[in-house]
């Protein structure tokens, strides 16, 4: 059999796959991120810094007669994703194999 690929564990997560799906379409609010994935402010902040704690996030203050914080993957947080989903699609493709 061959070897199964590693999955990297940030990313391995139900909602942060989600989230990570979200934040390499570009720039998201807070905000549209809690509404999108329908968790709580503080279930949002602790995937948040998971991916900061990484280097994974990219985030920039916006004013647009209000402050806010518009959330992206950053360019290392970009190419460890696509490294995730690729792994991803091996591990899927062992399983449709057995």
């Amino acid at each position: 059999m061959n070897e199964l690929p590693n999955l990297d564990p940030t990313f391995h997560q139900p909602v942060r796959t989600r989230l990570a799906v979200l934040l390499s379409n570009g720039p998201v609010s807070f905000s549209k991120l809690k509404a999108t994935l329908e968790i709580t402010d503080g279930n949002l902040d602790a995937h948040l810094r998971k991916f900061s704690e990484a280097g994974y996030l990219h985030t920039k203050s916006v004013f647009d007669g209000r402050y806010r914080t518009d959330y992206s993957l950053s360019s290392s947080g970009t190419k460890a994703f696509a490294t995730y989903l690729r792994a991803l699609g091996r591990l899927i493709g062992a399983a449709s194999q057995t």
